[in-house]
């Protein structure tokens, strides 16, 4: 049990300590490979939990996607329109 004032160390091998870090320090990618990497290591349970969570936690949502098409759409659709007016 920590005594007042400390903190129990993160569960998890070093090497998932070591994804989160770099997540927290900004290098998503280098992150993401770390998870990656420790992933395809056949870790225990434990890391293998908290290797999907980071991967989990920084992929890109699919719906964002669907607003950069959307988005890519209408400035296509006003060049058209831009184009078929002036020239």
């Amino acid at each position: 049990m920590a005594k007042g004032g400390q903190t129990p160390p993160d569960p998890g091998s070093a090497d998932v300590r070591a994804a989160w870090a770099r997540k927290e320090a900004g290098d998503v990618a280098g992150a993401r490979r770390d998870a990656e990497r420790i992933l395809a290591q056949n870790p225990s349970p434990e890391d293998r939990a908290e290797a999907e969570e980071l991967l989990r936690r920084t992929s890109t949502p699919r719906h964002l996607f669907g607003f950069a098409l959307l988005g890519a759409a209408i400035l296509v659709v006003l060049v058209v329109l831009a184009l078929s007016r002036y020239a």
